[in-house]
């Protein structure tokens, strides 16, 4: 099968990029580089896909049987009309237009499943808003016209090569004996999806039949909160946590960050509630998510080989002087 990846040289797409071409299919990454560093067998399409003409010519020309739609640009979001020219630009050979949506794409609340309605076109979130309106346009394009589109509906994804600072911000403090920081206690859910069981559910959606028009959730199965999931880390880890619990409104007038100098509790990880039910993508593709603690134990020895990086403690120390 002739498969290309768009942005096959970040995180969740180099694991798809390997569990292609471990089943023997031809794999090309789209990527904004002339160049990459996966190997030989690797093709190579250059392209910004904000370029539409440019991505329709390539894509149209490569006629690929299936397509990993994964690209975020995170400094200027990537709208719905991105996603829709380039599912528009595969030829009539096409068997699978997969494409990365989110948990996110849901509005806020707990427990969705696939069925239950997206965020709307006009949630002040952009990346909640693209990740909803792309779905919204692949699925019309299924229902004009039968294009065999699926989509993935995972919450934070973890696992070997990490790009964001989350599993190794709390593994840096539980190794150097820091008390780690709850907001309001950690109760807050914050449910995980490990890469690997993301990157299979992918391409098992290429050879699945019935997953052509559907959207799936993926994650473990294990319903963790933002302590659950620390504990579990320290298990992994081999050492004891040390929590306390400051309250969300003083970290924020102290000026905590999702993103920036000033972390609390990881990239981007102190979020509303939002969560859904595992079970049609194990059903209809086959995939069982990896137990939590052995998807983290991987990642783990890999962390372990990482180089350490030198931690700034500062504003945590103020938080915790208050505490």
């Amino acid at each position: 099968m002739r498969t290309l990846v768009i942005g096959g040289m970040q995180f969740m797409g180099r694991r798809i990029v390997e569990k292609l071409l471990e089943r023997g299919h031809d794999v090309t990454v789209l990527h904004r580089r002339a160049t990459h560093e996966l190997g030989p067998r690797v093709g190579n399409l250059q392209a910004d896909r904000a370029d539409l003409p440019l991505v329709a010519r390539v894509i149209g020309q490569g006629r690929f049987d299936a397509v990993f739609d994964l690209a975020y640009d995170w400094q200027h979001g990537t709208p719905a009309s991105q996603v829709e020219a380039a599912a528009r630009s595969c030829g009539p050979q096409l068997q699978r237009y997969v494409f990365m949506s989110s948990v996110a794409a849901y509005p806020p609340g707990v427990d969705h499943r696939e069925e239950d309605p997206l965020a709307p076109d006009d949630f002040p979130n952009p990346y909640v808003q693209h990740k909803a309106s792309a779905e919204r346009a692949l699925f019309r394009m299924h229902a004009e016209s039968g294009s065999p589109v699926v989509t993935f509906r995972p919450p934070f994804v973890h696992g070997p090569g990490q790009p964001f600072y989350r599993e190794a911000f709390f593994w840096d403090r539980l190794l150097d004996g820091r008390l780690i920081i709850l907001p309001d206690g950690g109760e807050s859910p914050m449910p995980w999806a490990f890469v690997d069981d993301v990157a299979e559910a992918c391409v098992r959606a290429t050879e699945v039949p019935d997953a052509a028009g559907q959207a799936f959730n993926v994650g473990h199965v294990e319903k963790t909160t933002q302590r659950t999931f620390v504990e579990a880390l320290a298990r992994v880890a081999g050492v004891e946590p040390a929590f306390v619990s400051v309250p969300r409104a003083r970290i924020h007038a102290a000026g905590g960050q999702l993103m920036g100098p000033q972390l609390y509790f990881g990239e981007y990880l102190d979020l509303p509630p939002l969560s859904s039910i595992i079970e049609k993508a194990p059903r209809v593709l086959g995939v069982t998510p990896t137990p939590l603690e052995e998807a983290l134990g991987k990642s783990y020895a890999w962390y372990r080989t990482q180089p350490r990086r030198a931690v700034d403690y500062a504003f945590e120390d103020r938080l915790l002087a208050g505490a």
